[in-house]
């Protein structure tokens, strides 16, 4: 077996889930949403399964899927792009994120990360042939200035990989932010590959910012479906990006997934065409839901960080009073009925802050009972 992948263990994601089936405990630690995305997106997924074609659509995706992705870009970010050249659709973001990197980095290749990190970048990275050089973040507001990042680049520097809104972290880049970054890719000749799929979970009237925007002949975005519309089981994502690299891109991900059921490409195609009045109701909805859990755990003197994207919002465990590590708290936690997230599963080095991570994208009920648990365990601690 690959030395790489031999060397990794069982993730704190499949062992919590399992811990909270096992247990029956609620399960505040998986990152989607309990209840499926709208009706009517998933009755045009059943109608196209039925009414065909279900051969082989385009390796880079189906026309009209393409089109809606150039369309929804432009009017939602003013993002003008070239559906035949330009836009690929791909079987889920996690595949084009391994697409982008397969085709961008040669080994020996230097990729500036950002840490916490979405744990499927540095296997990525690493199985690339890449050399991570990773800019660690710190709560609350999780910033970086110019000349701390600006230390991660040099003549090896090729790609740089950014997630905005940030999982685990919940925290947007800045437009300030991204312009240091674009600025040091035009130095140093290096591509990043934005990963941009919770751009439309968004609070407190944030703006989102593609780096897009700012560096449109050096940039991948990619974007998700399932994260859109509340059916991350569905795995239909986008990459859009100048001719040269989208070329490259998709050299790549024809020898992987090579394409996407057909029938979800075109129920997608339907989604994205959605009015702003849907993206501004499904904010307030998991906004409401964020409101309802923090304000459950800040009664008990629990103290969260600002969560202004992405459906995660974090406990920081020694300001709430608790003096176990991250690790031995989700532990505790499941004895009590919760299911949580450890941040140092978001590292790749030690040295992770002692936080929680909780998803919110649950029915009020689950997250009652979720936050009753907690009170529990905290208590006990």
């Amino acid at each position: 077996m690959n030395s790489l992948y031999a060397s990794l263990g069982t993730t704190v994601f499949e062992v919590m889930s399992r811990l909270a089936a096992e247990k029956g405990a609620v399960n505040l630690g998986q990152g989607f949403p309990e209840e499926d995305g709208p009706l009517d997106i998933r009755e045009a997924a059943a109608r196209a399964v039925l009414d065909g074609p279900n051969q082989y659509p385009p390796m880079r995706g189906l026309p009209e899927l393409r089109e809606a992705v150039a369309a929804h870009y432009k009017a939602h970010q003013n993002i003008d792009l070239d559906w035949r050249r330009e836009v690929t659709i791909t079987s889920g973001a996690t595949e084009a994120l391994a697409a982008a990197m397969l085709a961008l980095i040669e080994p020996g290749d230097e990729v500036v990360l950002f840490e916490p990190l979405y744990d499927a970048y540095l296997p990525m990275v690493k199985r690339a042939g890449g050399v991570p050089r990773i800019v660690r973040l710190n709560p609350p507001h999780w910033r970086f200035e110019r000349e701390t990042v600006a230390a991660a680049f040099g003549d090896k520097t090729r790609v740089v990989v950014i997630n905005t809104p940030l999982n685990p972290s919940a925290s947007m880049m800045s437009r300030e932010e991204l312009a240091i970054l674009a600025a040091l890719c035009m130095k140093h000749d290096a591509i990043v590959i934005s990963d941009e799929v919770w751009e439309h979970v968004t609070f407190d009237g944030r703006a989102h910012y593609s780096m897009l925007e700012l560096l449109r002949d050096r940039t991948l975005k990619i974007g998700s479906a399932g994260k859109m519309f509340s059916l991350t089981g569905w795995k239909v994502g986008f990459a859009c990006g100048a001719p040269a690299l989208a070329e490259a891109f998709a050299k790549a991900h024809q020898f992987l997934t090579f394409t996407t059921p057909p029938n979800l490409q075109r129920a997608a195609a339907y989604a994205l065409a959605k009015p702003h009045s849907y993206f501004e109701a499904m904010r307030a909805g998991f906004q409401r839901s964020r409101d309802r859990l923090v304000r459950a755990l800040e009664g008990e003197g629990f103290v969260t960080l600002p969560a202004h994207g992405a459906y995660f919002v974090s406990i920081d465990l020694p300001a709430s009073g608790i003096g176990m590590s991250d690790e031995a708290f989700a532990r505790h936690a499941i004895e009590h009925g919760v299911a949580t997230i450890p941040f140092s599963a978001f590292y790749a080095n030690p040295g992770a802050p002692a936080l929680v991570r909780l998803c919110f994208a649950k029915k009020d009920e689950t997250l009652d009972r979720g936050a009753e648990a907690l009170i529990k365990a905290k208590r006990s601690a």
